[in-house]
């Protein structure tokens, strides 16, 4: 515990608050990185083979063998699916799957805010932070007089610089990140709304019952 405390000291003593509060935003917003892809990864965002199987398998107008590729799949998308499978093909419907996947899209881009905000605002805490060092080092060189030692100007503007620099530590990487994100989410509406026109407006008549090929054929016998 001393020595978090003696190491929280010098980071107050090196940057000031500034950096000490972005450390502290660098820490949450690593944690909600990581549960964010350990979201994506339980919803199996981006695995949909078994899903699209089964949308292909219906498109050709098999729906048994669709819903025996759906029950393969383990994809979030899976419940909306079914129920676009065993509606009827309306509007209403329709209307009623895309409410159901937008709303698991939704459950999936919480959390993507507060990284675009920390992208956007990490920076200007860094420059608000080199801003009041610089005020800082200015204000020592007004206080030192006529004995004006350069040292101490290029001192205080190297520790203001590193909130600067703090900011941008933090904002690169959580760009980045989001960027990925949004991007697999981005794929995922394309997949789901290509997934369900499909489903509702297949290529081939859907038949419910095949049957089956190697059936035996029914002779009849005179009496």
């Amino acid at each position: 515990m001393n020595t978090v405390q003696n190491t929280l000291n010098k980071v107050l003593d090196l940057g000031g608050p500034v950096v000490l509060l972005l450390l502290a935003v660098s820490v949450l917003t690593s944690a909600l990185v990581l549960y964010k892809i350990w979201q994506y990864r339980a919803a199996r965002v981006g695995q949909h083979r078994a899903l699209a199987a089964a949308v292909a398998a219906w498109d050709r107008g098999e729906a048994e063998a669709a819903r025996r590729s759906l029950s393969h799949s383990k994809s979030y998308l899976v419940p909306v699916m079914r129920l676009a499978l065993d509606g009827t093909p309306d509007h209403m419907q329709a209307d009623r799957a895309d409410a159901e996947a937008e709303e698991r899209f939704s459950h999936l881009e919480r959390g993507l805010g507060t990284l675009d905000m920390v992208a956007q605002l990490a920076p200007l805490l860094g420059l608000f932070g080199t801003v009041i060092g610089m005020i800082e080092a200015f204000r020592k060189l007004q206080s030192a007089g006529a004995s004006v030692d350069p040292s101490l100007l290029a001192g205080g503007i190297w520790v203001a610089l590193l909130t600067t620099a703090a900011g941008l530590a933090v904002a690169m990487p959580v760009s980045l990140v989001l960027s990925w994100l949004t991007a697999r989410m981005q794929r995922e509406r394309v997949f789901a709304n290509r997934a369900l026109r499909t489903v509702f407006a297949p290529s081939s008549p859907v038949q419910s019952s095949p049957a089956p090929a190697n059936a035996p054929l029914q002779v009849a016998h005179g009496g």
